[in-house]
């Protein structure tokens, strides 16, 4: 690249080092913005043309050459791959110059790259903030199905991965849709802060041109404007909090990714992977791999990177504008990729899979599951809590000791460490009654649980249909 191909030639004599070209350039990756510069630059111009800085002739002109542009990209990919560009932004001003001739020079008034990147970037976020919801909401659906396939299995819930006590195989499925809806609250919070539009704050310091911002603002869809333009070139808390959030989501993608690998193995077997999600072994014939599972928790750590890079990169940055700052594209970028793989195809496992419902009901009824619940039972007969734990403790090493679940034994056997327990005591410690006494908000009771399932199948319906920001 000669210094006459670059957008800052003017002022220098010699020429870049390739090396530092190759360093410096961006393109390669803000490829991505072009759609959202393009639409911008649109506006812009408008703003030009309103602000007396643009004739209308110049102002179809380029508004003309820039639509031809859009198509001319469409209809040859070529025309992008064969570009010898600096960034996106040199890319598009380039092409318009060869297009529409001088007039293409003018558009670049009133503002710099520092404010046409970040009203790109947050242009483009917003859109891949949409993506990511809808493969939000995906995953939310598939637990829902799942849970009403088998709405009627019980596992055993783990605390330590030791049995503790019984639920319902859509209670389960119902605390991963909680933390998933956290997920789309968070994004649509962050997606609030980033439809705000820098554009107009030119380097740093504001541009001179009497240009309308929140005309132009409303035309790109934007909620506002930036209130201080030193803020408003050199803010990526909006890149930092996008992949916070992605960050937590594949937290929870990992959480549920760990649960149906134990889940699925010989030792336990609660649930069947299909083969649309799973590998074999290159020398054991006889494996099955959750792969699909495995590489979900595997790439939580490449999104967790993202996330501390962008922190990294921008603690210690003087305002405004540093090149430092080119960096958070492809931490964004590639925090949106992976998030939006891993979500599709852990709904993809989700809408396949298969509980074995009578492993899991042995499961869960063995194991002393039901200690709680005859503790529960004892303080109901007026034994204060404290003893009646002493006593079911004793109660379970007895059962250990005898090889016997704590249903299994008899009356006598109970009374011999309470003196409460009566033959209502069987019926209290069956798996159907230590599962509807959790009947609380929250609990796992069958209704509760076909309760809060409802409920939560509406509130898919009214989040589909809500509004994200007032451009939608």
């Amino acid at each position: 690249m000669t210094k006459s191909e670059n957008l800052w030639g003017g002022r220098f004599q010699g020429v870049p080092d390739s090396t530092f070209i190759e360093f410096n350039n961006s393109f390669r990756f803000d490829l991505r913005l072009l759609g959202a510069d393009l639409q911008a630059s649109i506006a812009h111009a408008d703003g030009l043309r309103a602000a007396g800085v643009l004739t209308a002739g110049e102002t179809d002109k380029i508004r003309r050459g820039l639509i031809k542009l859009v198509k001319m990209i469409a209809a040859d990919g070529k025309l992008v791959d064969s570009a010898n560009a600096e960034d996106v932004h040199s890319f598009i001003e380039s092409s318009l110059v060869k297009l529409i001739g001088d007039t293409a020079r003018k558009l670049h008034t009133g503002r710099s790259r520092n404010d046409q990147v970040a009203t790109a970037f947050r242009m483009w976020l917003r859109d891949e903030i949409r993506r990511i919801d809808g493969c939000l909401l995906g995953v939310q659906e598939a637990l829902i199905s799942v849970a009403e396939r088998h709405n009627k299995a019980v596992l055993p819930g783990y605390t330590h991965l030791q049995k503790a006590q019984p639920v319902l195989w859509p209670h389960w499925c119902l605390a991963y849709f909680e933390m998933f809806g956290r997920d789309r609250e968070r994004l649509l919070e962050i997606a609030a802060r980033v439809n705000v539009m820098p554009l107009g704050s030119a380097a740093l310091a504001g541009t001179s041109f009497e240009i309308d911002r929140n005309t132009v603002a409303r035309s790109l869809g934007f909620d506002g404007v930036s209130t201080n333009s030193l803020d408003a070139v050199s803010d990526r808390d909006f890149a930092v909090e996008f992949a916070g959030a992605g960050s937590l989501m594949m937290v929870h993608l990992s959480r549920l990714a760990e649960d149906l690998i134990i889940y699925s193995s010989n030792e336990f077997g609660f649930v069947t992977l299909s083969d649309a999600v799973s590998s074999g072994s290159s020398l054991m014939p006889q494996k099955k791999n959750p792969d699909s599972l495995e590489l979900i928790r595997g790439k939580a750590g490449r999104v967790f990177g993202h996330h501390a890079a962008l922190l990294t990169t921008m603690k210690g940055l003087p305002l405004a504008y540093n090149k430092d700052m080119q960096e958070d594209k492809e931490a964004v970028f590639d925090t949106g990729d992976t998030v939006r793989i891993c979500l599709q195809v852990a709904a993809i496992v989700l809408e396949n899979i298969t509980v074995n419902e009578e492993k899991t009901s042995d499961a869960a009824s063995r194991g002393y599951l039901n200690a709680t619940e005859l503790a529960d039972y004892l303080v109901k007969k007026g034994v204060p809590f404290r003893i009646a734990h002493e006593q079911v403790g004793k109660a379970v090493l007895f059962g250990i000791e005898h090889d016997k679940e704590l249903h299994e034994l008899s009356l006598a056997e109970l009374r011999r460490f309470s003196p409460k327990a009566d033959r209502d005591v069987f019926a209290a410690l069956s798996l159907e009654r230590t599962l509807s006494t959790k009947n609380a908000i929250g609990g796992t009771s069958p209704k509760r649980v076909a309760a809060a399932l409802k409920k939560a199948k509406n509130s898919l319906k009214t989040r589909s249909k809500s509004t994200w920001t007032k451009s939608d």
